[in-house]
């Protein structure tokens, strides 16, 4: 028997759902693993450096044999106190399921990422599209790090 699609099969990749976030996760991944061929060992930190675009700073959190996790961050100087961290991400990987999920997201002008919104109760849809919505911004984010020539290739490792 032949399965014809319903009518509403576009909905299934829609922005926010389930599929089209699990697509986010293995994209996510692909970029991941194109930005750092080689997961260093827990509390490394490097520093991507290429001409002419800020410096990427990568931390590794925790390092498991199935699962790590990092920030990846930009600094900049402020002359009233210390460096500014943003955007800063947390980001798991799992390395079995070749997949990479943006935790958290920190952006001090887009209060669409607050961590407020995870814990208020909200329908699960909305949390859907919460998490739908912050790792299209990783996958955007690491696209473009990626075009500037960001890598974290042969990087000395400094422990923390």
């Amino acid at each position: 028997m032949i399965l014809l699609p319903t009518a509403h099969a576009w909905l299934q990749d829609a922005p926010g759902s389930f599929p089209a976030l699990m697509d986010l996760y293995e994209r996510n991944y692909i970029q991941i693993r194109r930005l750092l061929p080689d997961m260093p060992p827990a509390t490394a930190v490097q520093v991507s450096q290429t001409p002419g675009a800020l410096d990427l700073h990568l931390r590794i959190v925790e390092r498991y044999p199935y699962t790590s996790e990092l920030n990846l961050t930009y600094q900049f100087d402020d002359e009233a106190g210390p460096p500014i961290i943003e955007p800063d991400l947390c980001i798991r990987v799992y390395h079995d399921a070749r997949q990479a999920e943006a935790l958290t997201a920190h952006l001090r002008h887009h209060a669409a990422f607050s961590n407020d919104l995870a814990t208020s109760g909200q329908l699960d849809r909305a949390r859907l599209y919460r998490r739908w919505r912050i790792n299209r911004f990783l996958y955007k984010w690491l696209s473009y790090c990626l075009w500037q020539g960001h890598r974290f290739i042969d990087l000395p490792s400094q422990s923390v």
